[in-house]
Order: structure tokens, then sequence, then C-alpha cells
């Protein structure tokens, strides 16, 4: 019994979905597809997806509320689409568009530049805030990664790129070096 492959998803906002060995969702932000594996059926009733599986193996009942997801998230994705943020904290960090390409200046010797991926947008605000948008959510999520892989939030001031809600905690410094030698 999956308690995630079980729950049917909605449909609304305009989004149509083409059943077969796969699945195509279309939205007014546009439309992904998705092969489905074999052992996972979908039914469409009304303005519902339903899921299914044939049988009860550990790596079936798996897959069915992955399938259940991925789909649940396509569907939010071509009608709502899905958006990260990420924040720059450091003296002299910031971060620009430049002929579709992203620059950015996190303390190197040398400016990183970074190509979006395919199906994502990335806009700069402040010069140290990135948003990166798109329908996908596992591209905007690896390109968000990517950003934040080039300077990760370091622990003991805080300074590089991290994501807006992300809290880094703080380590304290060495707690004897101001003291002189007895």
């Amino acid at each position: 019994m999956s308690k995630i492959g079980n729950l049917p998803i909605e449909l609304e906002g305009g989004v149509t979905v083409t059943l077969g060995d796969e699945i195509l969702v279309k939205g007014p932000k546009g439309e992904l597809s998705f092969l489905l594996p074999s052992g996972i059926t979908v039914k469409q009733t009304e303005n519902k997806l339903i899921f299914a599986r044939h049988d009860d193996t550990p790596d079936m009942r798996a897959k069915h509320g992955l399938v259940r997801a991925l789909v649940a998230n396509m569907v939010v994705g071509v009608s709502e689409g899905f958006v990260r943020d990420l924040e720059m904290v450091g003296v002299g960090f910031r971060a620009e568009m430049k002929n579709d390409k992203l620059v950015l200046n996190v303390g190197f010797s040398h400016p990183v530049e970074l190509t979006p991926l395919a199906g994502t947008q990335i806009t700069v605000e402040k010069n140290n805030l990135i948003k990166i948008s798109g329908i996908d959510k596992q591209r905007v999520g690896e390109m968000a990664a990517q950003i934040r892989a080039v300077r990760k939030p370091e622990p003991y001031k805080g300074k590089g790129i991290r994501y807006k809600d992300e809290v880094v905690r703080l380590k304290p410094g060495k707690a004897g070096a101001s003291e002189s030698p007895s």
C-alpha cells in the first residue's frame, strides 16, 4: 500500500494529459513528457489521474510512489512553474547576466561563468540575489545546485552562495588563540 502512489492528481488550470507508454502533460507554461516504467498503469477519470501497479514487489512499490510524484511535479510545473532563490553572502560577491550566461564574482582570481540548463531561466536582482525558474523541477534544482557548488557557504563566517531559506550554522573560531602562553 503506497501512501503517495495511491493519491490521485487533480488536473486543473488548463492542464491536459495524453496517456500511453509516455505521459505528455501540456499546460499554459509549456509541456513535459515522461516514459512510464513497465508495471505502472495510469487512468484518467474526469479531471483526476489515478496510478496503479501490477504487483507488490519492493521495486514496483517504490516505482509506484516515484512515478506519481514525478507526474505531480510535471502538472505543477506546466501550470505554475518552479522557482529557486539563491543569495550571495560576502564582501564583493556579485552576479550578473552577460550574453545568456551567469557571471559570478565570488572571491576567486577570475569570474566564474555558468550556462543555464535548457528549460531554465536565470535572473539576477540587486547583484546578490539569483532566481532560477522553469517548468521542470529537476532541472531547476540541478541548476541551483550547480550555482551553489561554485562557492558553498563556509562554516566560520557564512560567506558563499546559499539557498534563500537555508540556515548556515556557524562554528566558533579558535577559543584560545588570543590568550598568551603561561
